[in-house]
């Protein structure tokens, strides 16, 4: 049986990557054991996939990694693979055993399926394109839907300026323009579910009562894996660019993706399917392109 390590110690977006290079060693090596460094973003959320053998939370503090360091030691690994490329995954593999090391370096040419592409490479491992479809065998039922057919607006801290990158365009709408925006969508004889992110939205709960329409339902506080159903049962996704993204993409649900023009997102969505996008601009011209792709 041979061992793999593999180190994802950042966002659950950047582990659904890592999470294709695991099928590929799964479907080219069965027998093998897959050991997944974790962090505190993504270990909970690792955890529900049964493709992964072990998976270790990496603590933050030195001690930690120490500790670490001699319980890793105890394996020898025929493939370490440092897919996050962050330096702690670096110092921390340097100290192991293992035949084969790789360092998985993000840089400006190459796309994410294309480093994970030169990763199978090196460990001598064939890429299946199939392999992008990493959700397979997901449960579509964990949440109580009320529709059969809908949009979902996954409204979370990327549409909050004062929450996200500043130099990013500020597209947060008032509370008339978002009630104008829901508005149009079911205008379009569309139903329509919201979900929210980790923190309270003030601007949902204060619209919450002047939303009397039974086309319109807000979940909040759902974990990721209720999300992640919500996706999978949605007719379109809207959302800003983030782990979101990657689920519906290999679910090849219908999204439009809300991203910023001074970043290179395509690094990230060349692969995906059933695809569209729309750059950050004032939240009144953002909807109203929205619309024309409803």
């Amino acid at each position: 049986m041979r061992k793999y390590l593999i180190f994802r110690t950042d966002r659950v977006g950047d582990f659904l990557f890592t999470l294709k290079l695991i099928k590929i060693i799964k479907t080219n090596d069965p027998c093998s054991e897959i050991t997944v460094i974790g962090s505190q973003k993504n270990y909970k959320y690792i955890q529900t996939f049964s493709v992964v053998d072990k998976i270790i939370l990496l603590k933050n503090d030195l001690l930690s990694k120490i500790k670490l360091i001699f319980y890793l030691r105890k394996n020898t690994y025929d493939s370490i693979i440092v897919h996050d490329g962050k330096n702690r995954s670096k110092f921390i593999s340097f100290f192991l055993k293992f035949r084969k090391r790789v360092v998985c370096v993000t840089n400006l040419i190459d796309t994410q399926i294309e480093i994970i592409k030169k990763a199978c490479q090196k460990i001598h491992l064939e890429f299946d394109n199939e392999c992008i479809d990493f959700l397979e065998k997901r449960n579509h039922s964990l949440v109580k839907l009320p529709y059969k057919n809908y949009i979902h607006l996954h409204f979370d801290e990327k549409w909050k300026y004062s929450e996200y990158i500043k130099k990013y365009t500020n597209i947060e709408p008032n509370e008339k323009e978002f009630l104008m925006f829901i508005n149009k969508i079911l205008i379009k004889g569309k139903k329509l579910i919201i979900t929210t992110g980790k923190n309270p939205s003030v601007l949902l709960n204060n619209i919450k009562n002047r939303i009397n329409d039974l086309d319109v339902k807000i979940f909040e506080n759902q974990n990721l894996m209720q999300i992640e159903n919500i996706v999978f049962n949605s007719d379109l996704l809207i959302t800003c660019h983030g782990w979101i993204s990657h689920i519906a993409a290999a679910k090849k649900i219908r999204q439009i993706d809300i991203i910023d023009s001074s970043y290179p997102y395509d690094k990230w969505t060349s692969h995906f399917r059933n695809y569209n996008f729309i750059n950050r601009k004032s939240f009144n011209i953002l909807s109203n392109e929205i619309i024309k792709f409803i």
